[in-house]
C-alpha cells in the first residue's frame, strides 16, 4: 500500500508547489527567461534539445564493425577540439572587434597563435592521420567555414596557403568541407550519437 500512494503523493505534493507558484505570481517571475506571460497566464518555457532517432547499426563483416568503432574513437577524441576551436575563434574576433588600431589587432592574433601553438600541439602531434582530416572537416561543421577560410581571415591568404600546403605534405587539405547528407553522413551520426551521450 506504501509503494502505490508514494507516487500519488509525489504528484500532489508537485501540483500544490505548482499551483503555489501560479497564485504567487510577481512580477520578478515574468523577468526570469524561461517564463512567458501571456495576458494574466505564466507559462514556464523548456527548450529541449534535438533528439535524433537511428536504426540499430548493422555490420557485414567483421572489419565493417572495427572501422566504425575507429570512427566512434576518433570522433571522441576530435569533437572537443572542434568546439574549443569554434569558441575561440569567436572569443577572439569578438575582442579583436574592441581594439581600435590594427597594429594592435596583428599584436593581439600573434599571441593568440602563439598561445594556442603552445598549448595544442603537443595534443595535435599525437594524433593520428585520420584524426587530423576528422578534426579539420569538424572545425567546419562546427565553424561553417572551412579552416582554409579560418586562417586566411585571421592570419592573411600568404601564411593560410603555407599551413594549407603544410597540411598537403600529409595527404590533407584545409579547404576540405564537411558534407552531412554525403559523404560525412556516418560520422555525422556518430557525432550526434556522441552529443547526446549515446555512445
Amino acid at each position: 500500500m506504501k509503494i502505490r500512494l508514494r507516487p500519488v503523493i509525489l504528484f500532489w505534493l508537485f501540483l500544490s508547489v505548482c499551483c503555489l507558484g501560479v497564485k504567487s505570481q510577481s512580477v520578478l517571475m515574468r523577468d526570469i527567461p524561461n517564463f512567458a506571460a501571456d495576458s494574466n497566464d505564466t507559462l514556464t518555457v523548456v527548450v529541449l534539445n534535438d533528439i535524433y532517432v537511428y536504426p540499430p547499426q548493422i555490420f557485414k563483416n567483421l572489419a565493417e564493425e572495427e572501422k566504425y568503432l575507429r570512427l566512434i574513437r576518433d570522433v571522441k577524441r576530435t569533437l572537443p577540439y572542434s568546439k574549443i576551436i569554434y569558441a575561440t575563434l569567436i572569443e577572439t574576433y569578438e575582442y579583436i572587434m574592441t581594439l581600435p588600431t590594427e597594429k594592435e589587432r596583428e599584436a593581439h592574433l600573434k599571441r593568440v597563435e602563439k598561445d594556442l601553438y603552445n598549448e595544442y600541439m603537443p595534443i595535435l602531434k599525437k594524433m593520428t592521420l585520420t584524426q587530423g582530416k576528422l578534426l579539420i572537416k569538424m572545425v567546419d561543421r562546427e565553424c561553417n567555414q572551412s579552416s582554409y577560410n579560418i586562417l586566411k581571415a585571421f592570419l592573411g591568404p600568404l601564411r593560410a596557403g603555407f599551413w594549407n600546403i603544410f597540411a598537403g605534405l600529409f595527404g590533407a587539405s584545409l579547404k576540405t568541407t564537411w558534407d552531412p547528407n554525403g559523404k560525412d553522413a556516418a560520422t555525422e551520426r556518430v557525432i550526434e550519437l556522441v552529443e547526446m551521450g549515446l555512445l
